[in-house]
């Protein structure tokens, strides 16, 4: 009875398997040893870029709790168009968040000047969570204080009036705002009262956009064109902080990683080393009985990919762990297991362990059967 080639393909896989299971079972120290270094390299390497992912994440939404990173500012005196804020919320991302401003000098009941700003409170809460506000106000006609102003207008926190272009308008305090810069001189009302009051269209819009730098200044570019006749600009500050710190957390977790990585290749190395040289008979025995030199550096390729492939699942499977703990421990945070990370890190320990394989298979080359075999 002729055997087909698919027959005898399986019984190949299959031998192929039962000989790398074997070979494991010679030198079950050796198999340990290795495993355990791809391992402890894997599971680092989860563990810090889960956090690192996740702590990125993080710090790109703390810093959009400080302000805006864009701004769009009208060229003339006549302030923005009737629909540049839609245009600009058609321009970003459903997650980032839009605020107009419009100003006007109105006077007191004591006739001394004051700057009073239109907005959009609900916004402006979501754009600048660093604000220290006592509350926001809730009712028609209510306003956000700055604090240098409360004391002028409002000291007792009684309703005011204001006074623009002969036109009156009396106010209630509905909370206090502190930021340490021009706001607390401000009155912040809404924009509907504003506009009906003053008839001032909104001159700014400031944007809290989410993403990389790159990112922001495709968005940047977008806006410009969505609002042709306006002034585009990006925050500085707050884009070359932010590209800052993540760029020192990136270059600190590369470092690491890397370290780590050639620590975990030197012990896979060392232990590949000693098993080629423990295992010399059995590959000269496979060669003595015809075995060609690519077949035996095969086997032995495919024994160590198995290694850094078995390693890496069960070092991800820790790392998530540990991220999740440390998470908990330092910065009182759940961490997210990221499974993105998993096919990076499946390949890096199996490249590793492939790597680390290259002396001993030129080893494995100089193994003569005729001489190991006689014992020499």
């Amino acid at each position: 009875m002729t055997t087909t080639p698919r027959v005898r393909t399986g019984s190949r896989r299959a031998m192929f398997a039962r000989m790398l299971l074997r070979a494991t079972m010679v030198k079950p120290g050796r198999v340990v040893s290795a495993l355990v270094a791809v391992m402890v390299a894997a599971s680092v390497a989860t563990a810090m870029m889960n956090l690192y992912v996740d702590v990125q994440a993080k710090l790109r939404k703390e810093f959009r709790s400080y302000g805006a990173n864009i701004v769009v500012i009208a060229q003339g005196a006549t302030g923005l168009p009737a629909d540049a804020l839609d245009h600009v919320k058609q321009a970003l991302d459903e997650r980032d968040v839009a605020v107009p401003f419009a100003y006007a000098v109105a006077r007191t009941s004591k006739g001394e000047p004051i700057v009073v700003a239109g907005t959009e409170m609900d916004a402006v809460r979501r754009l600048n969570g660093w604000w220290s506000v006592t509350s926001w106000p809730q009712d028609a006609h209510a306003v956000l204080l700055g604090s240098r102003a409360a004391s002028s207008v409002a000291p007792d926190g009684h309703p005011f009036t204001l006074t623009f272009e002969g036109r009156a308008l009396t106010v209630t305090p509905g909370g206090i705002v502190r930021t340490g810069a021009a706001e607390d001189s401000r009155v912040y009302l809404n924009m509907s009262d504003f506009v009906a009051w003053t008839g001032v269209r909104p001159s700014t819009i400031e944007i809290g956009a989410s993403g990389t730098p790159g990112e922001i200044t495709t968005r940047v570019e977008k806006l410009k064109a969505a609002v042709p006749g306006a002034e585009v600009r990006p925050v500085r500050q707050i884009m070359e902080g932010e590209a800052r710190v993540l760029g020192k957390t990136r270059m600190a977790l590369l470092a690491a990683i890397a370290m780590i990585i050639l620590t975990a290749a030197l012990c896979v190395l060392a232990t590949l080393t000693a098993w080629v040289l423990d295992r010399r008979r059995d590959f000269a025995i496979m060669k003595a009985l015809g075995a060609s030199e690519r077949l035996v550096n095969g086997f032995f390729a495919a024994e160590a990919a198995a290694l850094g492939a078995i390693g890496a699942l069960a070092g991800f499977a820790i790392g998530i762990g540990v991220a999740a703990w440390i998470g908990r421990v330092n910065f009182h945070a759940a961490i997210e297991p990221r499974f993105e990370v998993l096919p990076v890190v499946l390949a890096g320990s199996v490249a590793v362990a492939l790597i680390s394989a290259v002396l001993p298979i030129s080893l494995l080359r100089r193994v003569q059967p005729a001489t190991i075999l006689r014992g020499e």
